[in-house]
């Protein structure tokens, strides 16, 4: 095995951990709070780095290949869930090293589950460290999706070259791609932040939202995350969320004032008819189904539709109460996930998109045999490697989802909290179903199940390949 990819990654890593911590400094000492879990933390980053440094002196560093590349990226994201956890550890507030732990992934992987029972209580640097690993774990992906993975070939991330031909459209450098699409994220996370701030909402609570809406993370400083503020606040949310997981070369298509490439863009439209069709359908369940008024019907209905949707998990109610057709629709609502190419996580809609033209498709040979069917994605012809590619995913993360529910079950949980547990872990939503639902969390659950879950979160975000294949016998042999 060659570890020169992570002995490369791991500066990176740590400059983005101190800088980040940083920042959780200045926080700490403005509401005069302890900084020391944070300036541990950062010293622990500058050892690690300077480990890398003389290790890169002695070893000849190659470059990868597939195989060391799934490798690095999954330790990479285990690394920074470690060191992430080490603000929580030290500050007192969290009961035990799976908690921490728990809390560092679920931040990271933009999950957005958690073990705190009063999130109140926590100083607010600590808040706004957990809401800043969404922020750094969302670019995070949206890098590795658009640009390292599919530069190196990776087939699991070839299916975003069906949506944008990168390269020639926005730029040929990997690193110059990188950068821009770090400031669409900026400028999306500050617009939120000043919208946020018109309605009232004080300066520390809009940033740390604007952390978990812009990376669809979900982690919020209050209690009652978004059900205490305003109908107004609620709609902004709700728009920046769809903006989350919406595919971030759009994005910067809008910026650029290309909207005629967004109109086109196929998974963009089913995007927006899946959110659609769904919120309508809810808020019509609630509004004849409760004594809701139509207003709040369609915004309690959008809000948790689209927060599920995009993988965010913010909740404005408890849709554990909702009517039952209504909550079984919120729990299918799980396996779809945001845009490809966006923070949010799940199978994604392009996936979605294609498979149902797929099966459209073999419908109409049946009926006409001699005929030839094409699949098409914004324009392209999509060929049948990529098709397979799509279904084996789609089974793999079903057989992945259908596996974590029955360990969960045999370390028993009930069927539902089990289920839900899993699929919202690999799909990074936050709440889920049964006693792990919007207005409970993940505190009760034993430590093996917590760590199950926590494995389940990384599996789901990293799309499930990398993990895998690094527990499949033939990848330790030469």
């Amino acid at each position: 095995m060659n570890f020169s990819g992570l002995i490369r990654i791991l500066p990176r890593i740590t400059i983005i951990m101190a800088s980040g911590l940083a920042i959780c400094i200045i926080i700490a000492i403005i509401y005069k709070e302890p900084f020391l879990p944070f300036l541990i933390t950062i010293l622990i980053s500058v050892f690690l780095s300077l480990i890398s440094f003389f290790l890169s002196k002695k070893i000849v560093l190659k470059d990868l290949t597939k195989k060391e590349a799934y490798f690095s990226v999954s330790a990479s994201w285990l690394l920074i869930a470690l060191l992430g956890m080490i603000p929580y550890s030290l500050s007192g507030f969290f009961p035990s090293f799976v908690d921490a732990f728990f809390e560092s992934v679920s931040g990271f992987t933009t999950t957005g589950s958690s073990i705190l029972t009063d999130i109140e209580k926590l100083p607010k640097s600590i808040l706004f460290w957990r809401s800043l690993t969404h922020w750094i774990g969302g670019i995070g992906i949206i890098v590795l999706v658009i640009v390292v993975m599919p530069a190196m070939k990776i087939n699991n991330y070839s299916i975003f070259y069906l949506e944008s031909s990168l390269r020639e459209k926005i730029h040929p450098r990997i690193r110059s791609v990188g950068f821009r699409l770090l400031g669409v994220y900026i400028a999306l996370t500050i617009v939120e932040v000043v919208f946020l701030q018109i309605g009232n909402m004080n300066l520390f609570e809009s940033v740390c939202h604007a952390f978990g809406s812009v990376s669809t993370g979900g982690f919020s400083p209050k209690n009652t995350s978004i059900g205490g503020y305003s109908p107004y606040i609620q709609y902004v949310i709700t728009v920046f969320m769809f903006l989350g997981g919406t595919n971030f070369i759009l994005h910067y298509y809008a910026f650029q004032g290309q909207f005629t490439k967004i109109k086109d863009n196929d998974e963009f439209r089913f995007y927006i008819k899946v959110i659609v069709i769904a919120g309508l359908v809810i808020a019509a369940i609630l509004y004849y189904g409760s004594e809701r008024s139509i207003e709040l019907s369609i915004r309690e209905s959008f809000f948790q539709v689209v927060s599920i949707v995009t993988c965010t998990g913010f909740a404005t109610t408890d849709y554990l109460l909702w009517p039952g057709i209504a909550g079984m629709i919120m729990f299918l609502l799980m396996f779809f996930g945001g845009s490809t190419g966006s923070t949010a996580g799940g199978i994604k809609m392009a996936r979605h998109l294609i498979a149902i033209k797929a099966l459209k498709n073999r419908f109409s040979y049946e009926i006409h045999s001699n005929s030839v069917f094409a699949i098409h994605l914004n324009h392209k012809i999509v060929n049948q490697n990529d098709l397979s590619s799509i279904f084996v995913f789609i089974y793999w993360y079903m057989l992945a989802f259908v596996t974590g529910s029955i360990v969960l079950i045999f370390l028993g949980l009930d069927i539902m909290t089990a289920a839900s547990s899993i699929a919202t872990a690999m799909g990074g939503i936050g709440p889920g179903f049964g006693t792990v639902g919007p207005n409970s969390n993940f505190a009760h659950l034993p430590d093996t199940v917590k760590i199950v879950i926590s494995f389940f979160m990384i599996l789901g975000r990293l799309e499930i390949y990398p993990v895998l294949i690094l527990f499949s016998p033939g990848y330790w042999k030469k």
